[in-house]
């Protein structure tokens, strides 16, 4: 369950190995893993473990029975509970990454901005160079993770049921029936959605945000967190420019307005355009965790 979005109560993740046809069903109901949770009259959910005292008495009382128990006894809310637990899975990830070598990316965007179209292109133009594989983030259907998989990578489908994003243990179930080889480059293509993702770790190296040019230029302004936590926006589908009514020099303001230090690529998956670009900053991550392994096992 989201505690920012309240979506995913009682979700079930359903992860599908695409070349095999294995299928996982996860239990995302965390009611009950934890603690007893409860909404006050102002909308604030709190979250209390079982295994401490809580005393039920809302309004003065409530307050004076903080009051009295002092931090101890404060109310921890789920939205922290959850991304605390997250984050212990993700960081796991991130280590059993760097020990193989893998470079994973989040690739996040809002629905239909063209990621999966951008990994097609990427795999039919670098499968043959590159180890590539893909974990495809959708709410329900195959679609794009079969997409994926004609273009010429394994991938695994993640549907998150009623879920707005990929949670690290996702990536970790996805991660054990995919099995990417060291050296290799493993996609995680987010649900689409610029609100939650920006603050669910999964592990990976960096997110990469795509936005297309199909959408307003304000979009680094009205979702911030997410440009804020991407270290490469991709301006996409800049083929289209001569079409639409898109300020691109304001867009790209706005995204340095937020984050100075993100690395803008402009491309066009469909005419080629701006690919090498972004085929050259891959490799240099890719370059990068392996010199960070080498330097790593050096050091000890």
């Amino acid at each position: 369950m989201c505690g920012t979005c309240g979506c995913g109560d009682g979700a079930k993740a359903r992860v599908t190995n695409l070349q095999t046809g294995e299928e996982d069903v996860m239990e995302h109901d965390r009611s009950e893993s934890d603690g007893h949770f409860h909404t006050h009259a102002d909308g604030t959910r709190h979250s209390h473990s079982h295994d401490r005292h809580h005393h039920h008495d809302h309004g003065e009382g409530d307050d004076r029975h903080h009051r009295e128990n002092g931090a101890h006894a404060r109310p921890v809310t789920l939205e922290t509970r959850v991304l605390a637990k997250n984050d212990a899975l993700a960081a796991k990830n991130r280590a059993w990454f760097a020990g193989r070598e893998i470079l994973a990316l989040n690739l996040v965007s809002s629905p239909g901005a063209g990621k999966t179209t951008l990994l097609e292109r990427t795999i039919r133009d670098l499968k043959d160079d590159l180890p590539l594989f893909v974990i495809e983030g959708d709410q329900a259907t195959a679609h794009d993770g079969e997409r994926i998989r004609a273009a010429g990578a394994p991938a695994v489908q993640v549907n998150t049921g009623t879920g707005c994003h990929l949670e690290a243990d996702m990536v970790a179930k996805g991660v054990s029936q995919l099995r990417p080889g060291a050296g290799s480059v493993l996609f995680i293509e987010n649900v689409g959605n610029l609100v939650c993702p920006a603050l669910f770790d999964l592990g990976e190296r960096a997110k990469a945000v795509i936005f297309s040019v199909t959408e307003g230029e304000d979009k680094p302004l009205k979702y911030p967190n997410m440009f804020a936590a991407a270290e490469l926006m991709i301006l996409s589908k800049i083929d289209l420019l001569p079409h639409l009514d898109f300020n691109r020099a304001a867009a790209i303001a706005y995204a340095r307005e937020v984050n100075p230090g993100i690395k803008i690529l402009q491309l066009s998956a469909r005419s080629g355009e701006g690919l090498e670009s972004w085929y050259g900053w891959l490799r240099t991550q890719r370059d990068a965790v392996k010199e960070e392994a080498f330097s790593g096992a050096a050091a000890t």
